[in-house]
């Protein structure tokens, strides 16, 4: 009996110890560095990420070198097809094949970002999402102002975005462009270099493919969470589903959030509400549809504005301006998004070697933007002038994409083919105005004016793509060799009923792209591919000195990629290195003294980048990020403007799996960016210095603390944790005297408190 009670009495102050860490740990999330308030995660189940390293280590430990024994003896690729509660692997991707494939068997850079890496880092935008991924140049307008749309380049080029396989498709004239809300995703996929051989237009940097969460195989799930922070940050982030009907044939999912924060500038702010509705028809049979709806309304969204390179990066007469300096009118100022979209993904089993996938979306992105910003230079010691833009515009947008996927053998070979045909079309009517505004004396601002305005241009465009394609990935032992080549008809008319001009293209394009990959038994995979893209682009051209106009052909792209990976057999601990040179050409060259263009441009980019990935391995979480880069125009002899020379990034998170301090998770990452070439201004070449920024992040499971506390969990992150003050890139073209630059994201902080089930 006294052993007992010996016992008893030991496990009872174990039990107050861990109350007072768990108190202790509860005060320092509360209290943060910047008093951060309550915060938040997207609810994801413990089950379902234990059971996917249980299939990806179980797999590995089978075959031990990534392979197992196909028909006929011919090693083939381990079954790692397999999706668990709605969550990947983290080593494997779609993006570049269209299909699971591991990432150790893909002959193309990609860098997976899963659900967990989001939550553990707190991530609210894509720009934050993207930016520890080797080639990014992340935050083109600082972070802290101009987050309504996502601008970030990669390897030296702008990138278009993919949701569930198909593209958010621009605005001609760039203001009703969709914004996805980071809640809604279960994972992003940065697949990098040329990929027109599968999707059509796109930029010779790659594409970012998102991916939606979608209805789950359990009977009934969810999560609340509750995010507060810097710069009075709100949010409240919902999501709920389960089975439908009682085996599970109709599953449902619905997720939703309300969020809000002011902006780094003084005066602005940003407000969102989406929903997402999802219905699944088909539960674990050969064919399933799911429909997937969404509305999201951003009735405000800060500021766009940036400030004078004289002021910022360079001292003015006065010295430098605050980082919360805002040139704008506060009445005047408008940013107002309404953007609706319902989407299917039809999937068919014909037998266990052919299936059929067919996708399509209509989206409607309505937005009405009104701005007064600064001139770009100075017009006394404190005086900045000002000038009025504004835009009205209205897309509607369609886009399907269908495949057929098969296996078959000819002899030792084994082929997996996919037959492929997509469409994209586009409708949009824009009216943009022009005025002027006084000038600002930023001794004294006033922010409340009389605003000059006027309708300034009235667009129309419609544009179709349409597109077939092909690939075949041939596999011989341990080699994998993969051919893709497709075919691009582009139409697009675009009038301006003021002026009465009227610009066609109609380009026809074949691009296409090759690969071999050696996957050796211990593990490491060398590999080396050949890819093409195409981009149309607007504008006139001329070949004879202005004497005769036609418009621009697209912009072409080729990459020629080398590398090598290695996934330690048994784990998803996965090492990346690659060395690419990218060439851009008909790229339009400006004339000097005539509004025409010429397609003399060639554009490269030659970089190397290294990549490390421990996605929740041993209760340990690890990206680390490595690249350099040269970017450089031919046309002006120059590096493409604000292209940055590389990049380098760590971050790990570690979780203590026993003793007091279970169910405590503490990491932090540094964020490194070279210097970033930034247009030439009145006094010469741009260049952005360099920066180094820190992140932290903290987590407490509160099951560990008490069993009745098992489904709820505190969060909190900071960013910019010393609060370094920095230029983040910088926009100048002394031929016009505009000379901007963008500040820097001040330290943000957040907590949140989520409950799941």
């Amino acid at each position: 009996m006294r052993a007992i009670h010996y016992q008893r009495r030991r496990g009872q102050r174990r039990r107050d110890q861990r109350r007072k860490a768990a108190l202790c740990v509860i005060g320092l999330l509360a209290a943060g560095p910047v008093g951060v308030s309550a915060a938040g995660e997207a609810a994801e189940t413990r089950s379902g990420e234990k059971a996917v390293h249980r299939n990806a280590e179980r797999r590995a430990a089978q075959k031990e070198t990534g392979r197992t024994a196909g028909r006929g003896g011919v090693p083939q690729p381990a079954a790692e097809h397999i999706r668990v509660q709605g969550h990947y692997v983290s080593t494997m991707a779609s993006s570049a094949t269209k299909s699971d494939t591991p990432l150790v068997d893909t002959a193309q850079s990609v860098t997976v970002i899963t659900r967990n890496e989001m939550d553990v880092r707190g991530v609210l935008t894509l720009n934050q999402a993207v930016r520890y991924a080797a080639g990014i140049t992340a935050n083109l307008r600082g972070g802290g102002v101009g987050t309504r749309y996502d601008l970030f380049q990669l390897r030296g080029f702008t990138v278009p975005t993919f949701l569930d396989g198909l593209k958010l498709q621009p605005s001609p004239t760039g203001y009703a462009t969709a914004q996805t809300d980071t809640s809604r995703l279960e994972r992003v996929e940065i697949l990098k270099g040329p990929a027109s051989a599968l999707y059509g237009q796109s930029s010779p940097g790659g594409l970012v493919a998102l991916s939606s969460k979608l209805p789950l195989d359990k009977r009934f799930y969810g999560g609340v969470t509750a995010t507060g922070g810097s710069f009075d940050l709100y949010r409240v982030d919902a999501d709920a589903g389960g089975y439908a009907t009682e085996n599970g044939f109709v599953r449902y999912r619905i997720y939703g959030t309300v969020n809000g924060q002011h902006s780094q500038l003084s005066r602005t702010g940003s407000r969102r509400f989406s929903i997402s509705p999802a219905v699944t028809f088909g539960g674990d049979g050969p064919t399933t549809l799911t429909l997937l709806g969404n509305y999201q309304y951003d009735p405000e969204n800060g500021s766009y504005g940036g400030v004078p390179l004289i002021g910022s990066l360079k001292p003015a007469a006065f010295g430098y301006l605050p980082r919360n300096f805002y040139d704008g009118d506060v009445s005047f100022e408008k940013f107002n998004r309404r953007q609706g979209a319902i989407t299917y993904l039809f999937d068919h089993r014909f037998d266990k070697d052919w299936s059929f996938t067919s996708r399509g979306r209509y989206d409607d992105i309505r937005t009405i933007y009104r701005s007064v910003y600064d001139a770009g230079y100075w017009s006394g010691p404190y005086t900045l002038p000002r000038y009025v833009w504004g835009a009205s515009e209205h897309t509607h947008n369609l886009a399907f994409d269908s495949h057929f996927n098969g296996h078959v053998r000819t002899g030792p070979l084994s082929h997996a083919l996919m037959f492929g045909f997509d469409y994209m079309q586009q409708n949009a009517t824009n009216l943009e105005i022009s005025g002027s505004a006084p000038p600002l004396d930023v001794r004294d601002p006033n922010y409340d004016q009389a605003i000059t305005r006027y309708p300034y241009m009235r667009y129309l465009t419609q544009q179709h793509q349409i597109g077939i394609y092909a690939q075949d990935e041939v596999r011989w032992r341990n080699l994998i060799l993969t051919g893709s080549l497709r075919n691009d008809w582009y139409r697009s008319h675009q009038a301006e009923t003021f002026q009465g001009s009227s610009t066609k293209e109609t380009p026809t394009q074949i691009t296409w792209r090759a690969s071999g990959l050696y996957h050796f038994d211990f593990g490491l995979a060398p590999y080396i591919s050949y890819s093409t893209s195409f981009q149309p682009q607007a504008g006139l051209v001329s070949n004879d000195g202005g004497k005769s106009f036609r418009q621009a052909d697209p912009s072409l792209g080729k990459q020629l990629e080398g590398g090598v990976k290695y996934q330690i057999p048994g784990t998803p601990i996965l090492l990346t290195a690659a060395a690419f040179h990218i060439e851009q050409t008909n790229v339009l060259v400006a004339s000097a003294t005539n509004a025409y263009s010429t397609q003399s441009g060639l554009v490269h980019s030659d970089g190397f980048e290294f990549e490390a990935h421990i996605d929740a391995y041993k209760n340990l979480m690890v990206t680390a990020a490595f690249s350099t880069q040269d970017v450089h125009d031919d046309s002006t002899g120059k590096p493409l403007i604000q292209s940055g020379k590389g990049n380098a990034s760590l971050f790990a998170f570690y979780t203590m799996p026993s003793g007091w301090m279970k169910g405590f998770g503490i990491g932090g990452g540094l964020r490194y960016a070279a210097r970033a070439y930034g247009g030439q201004a009145t006094y010469g070449a741009v260049n952005v210095p360099s920066y180094v920024v820190f992140d932290a992040s903290a987590s407490y499971d509160l099951g560990a603390l008490d069993p009745s506390l098992k489904r709820w969990k505190l969060r909190a992150s900071v960013r910019n944790l010393f609060d370094r003050n920095y230029i983040a890139n910088c926009l100048s073209y002394a031929s016009y005297n505009q000379e901007y630059c963008y500040y820097g994201a001040q330290r943000n902080a957040q907590a949140s408190i989520g409950y799941s089930w």
